[in-house]
């Protein structure tokens, strides 16, 4: 059985591989009663924040982690990928910047990310 750091691990792996920017892993454990963690990444374009999404569901798909549910994919401006114990953040810039999770969740704890 795969723990939630495996978990973790696979979803920055397959960002990195689509070039997903600004990566960030925060724990917002200790100030949220639905998750545990959330991953904030940055696509360029909604094609490229559709990618990243793909990624992240196909790597975790293959690993036998199904998606708990998921939001704004066809617009691809901000998709949200439920887990469960932890959520997915996919922005473009502008979408990013407006909603400001980082500033929002500021109670919760970066996660360095070992490569």
């Amino acid at each position: 059985m795969r723990n939630l750091e495996q978990d973790l691990e696979t979803v920055w792996r397959a960002l990195e591989d689509k070039k997903g920017e600004e990566m960030v892993l925060l724990d917002v454990s200790a100030t949220s009663s639905f998750t545990e963690y959330f991953v904030i990444v940055t696509g360029r374009s909604a094609r490229q924040t559709q990618a990243l999404a793909d990624s992240v569901m196909e790597e975790l798909r293959e690993q036998g982690r199904p998606v708990g549910h998921i939001e704004g994919y066809q617009r691809g401006e901000w998709i949200l990928i439920d887990y469960g114990s932890f959520v997915v953040h996919v922005f473009v810039p502008g979408h990013r910047g407006f909603y400001n999770l980082e500033k929002l969740w500021g109670d919760g704890k970066r996660v360095r990310v070992s490569p």
